[in-house]
């Protein structure tokens, strides 16, 4: 009996973001020099998207992206133009394992609510002529638990944490309408906020709260958000402990957090990245067993070109299969290749190649 999923998540499916080529690149950097018009670089940018989705298609995916090509950040360039938040050049970047990322981030500036105008709107009704039916279009977006990152809450603005938590809920139940009035019926949540509530080295600088209290708070935030959505509308979260120039930003199990969010939280699926030992073991898989999602394996990474075994990525399916039914698993690369503009450290047909290794063992698994 073939148990190939029809519905998203599907069995070979993939975080989103893609190796940006150097036409677009080029395209940026002349339309910040004033040289070519915003127009003409939508242009371009419409021009690779079409390109990319033909590859996704030509390689057997069920599911496309337009690459986050509009985008310089995963999460940045979608907060910003939410009502009551601004981007802004803070004195240092992220940090990640050996490098500090691009010095921005967003703030609170006011109430926050969502910007009927957001331009994600408009850019996923072009993506969606463009896939024209061909594959199950997906949207991406950084989760509501993103707001919850350090410096972001005007505490000024917002001295409860709750009356927060509230208006970004009202928020996001927003974007999932437009969204979904928009054409969208798979969106994720990328998350790298509750991923990293798994990290044992992570410090509250402020004291206010527990983890265990912000990770009851974040899965609140999830479900709330999520009330009342649309049947059809497939919603799932990607964890993420980092991905920037093939660097990452911090470690630990899912373990703290499985009780909690990968029992309870009521998406669709869970994209979880597997690709090396800072994830821990897939025992924590046993709390997703009994939520009604799916686990989506990121055992493939997308930090460097060089293909993993396939009967090593085959055992290690069987292995999580331990702890949650074979047929309520998935498999994908563990972030994206590209969270940012920059890229990760593998050239775009190492990109492809990952991908079409993916659906070719997701077959000779599940059929």
């Amino acid at each position: 009996m073939s148990i190939t999923l029809t519905k998203a998540p599907f069995r070979a499916d993939h975080v989103g973001s893609l190796l940006r080529p150097e036409s677009i690149h080029q395209a940026r950097k002349e339309y910040k020099n004033g040289t070519i018009t915003s127009a003409q670089l939508r242009e371009i940018e419409n021009r690779e998207i079409k390109r990319i989705v033909e590859r996704q298609i030509e390689i057997g995916l069920e599911l496309v992206t337009d690459g986050e090509y509009r985008r310089t950040w995963w999460h940045l360039d979608f907060l910003e133009h939410l009502n009551g938040i601004e981007g802004y050049v803070p004195d240092q970047g992220y940090q990640f394992a050996g490098e500090e990322t691009d010095r921005y981030h967003v703030r609170n500036i006011d109430k926050i609510s969502f910007n009927k105008e957001h331009p994600f709107i408009q850019d996923f009704k072009d993506f969606n002529e463009i896939v024209g039916g061909r594959a199950v279009a997906k949207q991406t977006i950084p989760s509501p638990n993103q707001l919850f990152n350090i410096a972001i809450r005007n505490k000024t603005i917002y001295p409860d944490i709750e009356e927060f938590a509230r208006d970004i809920v009202e928020c996001y139940r927003d974007v999932l309408k437009t969204f979904y009035e928009a054409g969208v019926r798979y969106l994720q949540f990328d998350d790298v906020y509750i991923a990293r509530l798994c990290d044992p080295e992570f410090q509250f600088k402020d004291g206010e709260y527990t983890r265990d209290q912000l990770i009851d708070l974040a899965l609140r935030v999830i479900n709330g958000v999520l009330e009342g959505k649309p049947d059809d509308l497939v919603v799932t979260t990607h964890l993420c402990r980092g991905n920037y120039r093939s660097t990452w930003a911090f470690e630990g199990s899912y373990s703290m957090i499985a009780p909690t969010l990968l029992a309870h939280e009521n998406v669709d699926g869970f994209f979880l990245e597997y690709d090396d030992h800072r994830s821990g073991d897939f025992k924590p898989l046993e709390y997703a067993a009994k939520n009604n999602a799916r686990v989506i394996l990121g055992l493939v990474t997308s930090k460097t070109g060089k293909l993993e075994d396939k009967e090593t990525i085959k055992a290690r399916v069987r292995e999580a299969a331990q702890y949650i039914p074979l047929e309520r698993l998935c498999l994908s690369p563990q972030c994206g290749f590209a969270s940012t503009h920059h890229g990760n450290k593998l050239t775009e047909e190492q990109q492809w190649n990952k991908l079409k290794f993916i659906v070719e063992i997701s077959k000779e698994i599940w059929g």
